[in-house]
């Protein structure tokens, strides 16, 4: 299987793959199982799908793990995503580290404790000469927040409005130093963006399946860059 997926891989220059990681929630109530569950066995299925990216040969992988909109869900369910966070780092960094992983954070990470923002700026850190999958999980993070963040950028550099680009507005954005989305995969069912990397996913394909987030694994991403490879990518030509 690796093998034909390698080859998949380079015969479409698949650089970037973007997953909305949906149905923790959900997939703990269909087994009558706490929430807190359901976002635990989250955290399984990334480092399976992180190794999986690494054997198939996928050089980028962004993952939307906290939106600027979570915010508005219980207060005991917030605390215990952030300390998810927290104690996923701690006890997985020297794993990622030696698999060659490179972490980096999109998003607001100003409104975080001074403890956890130390926990994320030593990830990012620890890793930064790394050359293996580059992992970027997106934390308070939401794409038009990170939009008019760019916009104001721009303001404060006093550029010209003739000078302003589409390039112009991608370097200022929090992805600069990323290649666009060749895939936005969304687990769950769902069929919608979530105020994800609007600006970067204009021409990604975008794959849809039923299958929740707790449940995604080799075999589920080997599918979707199977289906990927099966797709015309036109760019509107």
């Amino acid at each position: 299987m690796e093998k034909e997926l390698q080859k998949i891989i380079k015969d479409s220059e698949l650089r970037h793959i973007a997953i909305i990681m949906d149905g923790n929630r959900r997939w703990a109530k269909s087994k009558n199982l706490p929430t807190a569950l359901g976002h635990k066995k989250g955290v399984e299925a990334l480092k399976n799908t992180l190794r999986a990216c690494n054997d198939f040969g996928v050089k980028y992988l962004t993952v939307y793990a906290f939106s600027t909109e979570n915010w508005n869900r219980k207060q005991e369910e917030v605390d215990f995503l952030m300390d998810l966070v927290a104690v996923t780092l701690s006890n997985e960094l020297g794993e990622m580290h030696k698999e060659n992983v490179k972490i980096n954070f999109i998003g607001e990470l100003s409104r975080f404790t001074p403890k956890l923002r130390k926990i994320l700026d030593n990830a990012v850190q620890t890793t930064k000469n790394n050359t293996g999958v580059n992992l970027q999980i997106a934390l308070n993070y939401g794409s038009r927040d990170e939009i008019v963040h760019a916009v104001k950028n721009i303001i404060s550099k006093s550029i010209k409005q003739e000078d302003i680009t589409e390039e112009l507005i991608s370097e200022n954005l929090y992805t600069k130093d990323l290649p666009d989305p060749d895939i936005l995969i969304r687990t769950g069912g769902e069929q919608r963006i979530s105020n994800y990397l609007l600006w970067q996913i204009a021409y990604s394909e975008l794959i849809i399946i039923n299958e929740f987030w707790p449940e995604f694994n080799k075999q589920l991403l080997a599918r979707c860059i199977t289906e990927f490879g099966k797709r015309q990518r036109r760019y509107g030509k």
